[in-house]
């Protein structure tokens, strides 16, 4: 993967509610647009992805309808294999549905070319990856910096831009250090603002707190909920019982589909 894959919010995989108890997902459209009078911010319907294996085809994805409104955080949870992982990377257009349909902000995500796609991912889509994936050779403002200047942002903006997002997440006295000097909590919270750099619409993050200790997952839960107070749109896969705890909405996964949830 280039230096330019790993800026955050151009081009890669780049992702918990103020107050009031977590809901389970108990259809397979979650929200619907009848429910709240607006379309959905991303909706999925019928989405199916097949992986070639060795041994036997791995249905990754087995007819998915999902819609999130503007606005909402979603915990998405389930077991390793259920389909998690490629759920957001459909959504985010670095896999392409076998089947279905995935809009994003009102755009077909499905079925568009490369180019296309890296364009979407600019304008409407950051990533946060559980181990960072942050550039060593650059400092905390140079990695904020980069995706901004490829999404055309101009250079003295984006750095203002990257300052602002420094300073909201705690990290202006750590602007010129580089990403392994931080701690894991610092990190991630640079992976984030590097993923908010363009103003996505959407954020989606692969296990934000999988790779800190409870102190810090619990930090970044922190930073979700107040980035969800502001009222961006947060798609989160976690393992973790606390994170999803304290997600708007939590969406359980199992075997590629939404699942219904357990009843005891």
């Amino acid at each position: 993967m280039t230096s330019t894959e790993l800026a955050g919010a151009a081009d890669v995989p780049e992702a918990v509610g103020a107050g009031g108890a977590t809901t389970v997902e108990t259809r397979a459209a979650a929200t619907s647009e009848a429910d709240t009078g607006e379309a959905p911010v991303v909706r999925l319907r019928g989405v199916r992805r097949t992986f070639d294996a060795d041994l036997a085809p791995v249905r990754a994805l087995r007819g998915v309808d999902l819609d999130v409104a503007a606005g909402e955080l979603i915990a998405v949870t389930g077991p390793s294999g259920c389909g998690k992982s490629t759920l957001l990377n459909v959504i985010a257009g670095l896999e392409a549905a076998d089947d279905g349909t995935v809009e994003v902000a009102g755009e077909r995500v499905s079925g568009r070319d490369a180019d296309w796609l890296s364009r979407f991912r600019r304008r409407h889509v950051g990533i946060v990856f559980q181990f960072f994936n942050l550039i060593d050779g650059m400092s905390a403002l140079q990695n904020i910096v980069l995706p901004a200047s490829i999404g055309g942002m101009r250079r003295r903006a984006a750095e203002a831009r990257a300052r602002d997002l420094l300073d909201l997440l705690g990290l202006a006295d750590r602007a010129d250090q580089i990403p392994s000097v931080l701690s894991g909590g610092q990190r991630q919270r640079l992976a984030i603002a590097r993923a908010l750099v363009n103003a996505p619409t959407v954020l989606l993050a692969d296990e934000p707190t999988g790779a800190l200790d409870s102190e810090g997952g619990l930090e970044i839960l922190e930073l979700f909920r107040r980035l969800h107070s502001d009222g961006q749109t947060i798609i989160m896969i976690t393992h973790s019982v606390d994170v999803a705890a304290g997600a708007q909405r939590v969406v359980p996964m199992r075997d590629g589909r939404i699942a219904a949830p357990r009843t005891s």
